[in-house]
């Protein structure tokens, strides 16, 4: 592949450097979980937003609290629960009786990592109250619009739909998420691990290894990767697919799929990707890049029908035999 002229091979190999830092500074207290960690770097890098699904237990909140002690980052924790307001997260505007007039009090959103815990704990309509804030970086209280800080994440966990107490995402909001990373249980060998280092010695405390400014320094490296013409039909290729999958030779998978991605998942594919290069060290966009973060891209964009669910086929299921099918460029 050819290079780009307008990025120099030193600015890759010290953006890389610094991610690396981060992720070895999270690696003294999370163990295992690789793909969270490069899951995490990647949304970072890409300015986009984290949804993390797991069962309890798995270090989720963990994973995102240490990430914000390695960036040395502004961090707020909100936990979603039945009776939370949508004013409980932006703010809302408290009347002065001195002054007679009304004065705005930010809510926990006015951070720069915002860990949503168990988000799906709460109602749709806190849910949404988060929309604003995830899509335009601000948030309106009243009749005024207030910047949020720069960079501005969102990392919410939740637990599998099917577990108590728990409400699913509205569409909307989940498109909003660039990706959906779901964690399984440790190795054996993981949990002997997680045995040893939180039972017999504290973990190390965490560095910092990165400020804000470097974090939007870093972001400016992404739309110099190169990612060539035939990797970018590859990436609407593979979307619209999940739309129309008869064209691509797939038919018997019209009848499974209700919705396919959205023009959003096009370019949070194509962001992502060239974050995954930068993650490897590359400043050039491969396939296998695009086909290892699609099914964190697209998850959660594909919606099936009801047929499919009676056939207890998931949104990987289908992603994966999208990738299995679409010739490699």
């Amino acid at each position: 592949m050819s290079s780009n002229p307008n990025l120099p091979s030193g600015r890759i190999a010290e953006t890389n450097r610094l991610l690396q830092a981060v992720k070895q500074e999270i690696t003294k207290v999370i163990v295992g979980q690789e793909t969270l960690l490069d899951r995490m770097l990647i949304a970072l890098l890409a300015n986009g937003h984290l949804l993390v699904e797991g069962v309890p237990g798995l270090a989720k909140t963990t994973a995102v609290k240490t990430l914000a002690d390695a960036l040395g980052l502004t961090f707020r924790r909100v936990s979603f629960t039945p009776d939370l307001l949508p004013a409980d997260i932006i703010g809302t505007l408290v009347f002065n009786p001195r002054e007679g007039n009304f004065s705005p009090r930010l809510g926990p959103v006015f951070t720069h990592l915002l860990l949503a815990d168990e988000i799906n704990r709460a109602p749709a309509k806190v849910q949404s109250a988060l929309l604003e804030a995830m899509q335009e970086r601000q948030v309106t209280i009243g009749d005024t619009s207030y910047p949020l800080p720069a960079p501005f994440l969102v990392m919410a966990t939740q637990n599998p739909i099917e577990q108590e107490g728990t409400y699913p995402l509205p569409e909307a909001q989940t498109d909003r998420f660039m990706m959906k990373c779901l964690l399984d249980y440790p190795t054996k060998d993981q949990e002997r691990q997680i045995l040893q280092r939180f039972t017999e010695n504290a973990p190390p405390p965490i560095q910092k290894v990165l400020t804000a400014q470097q974090i939007l320094d870093a972001r400016e490296i992404l739309p110099l990767v190169y990612c060539d013409e035939k990797v970018a039909d590859y990436i609407l290729d593979i979307v619209a697919c999940t739309r129309k999958p008869a064209p691509y030779g797939l038919d018997r998978l019209t009848p499974q799929i209700a919705y396919g991605a959205s023009p959003r998942a096009s370019i949070f594919l194509n962001l992502a990707a060239r974050a995954e290069a930068v993650l490897r060290g590359r400043h050039y966009v491969t396939p296998q890049d695009v086909k290892t973060i699609a099914p964190d891209v697209l998850r959660h964009r594909v919606l099936l029908t009801y047929e499919a669910e009676a056939e207890e086929r998931t949104s990987d299921h289908i992603i994966r035999e999208i990738l299995d099918h679409l010739p490699v460029p």
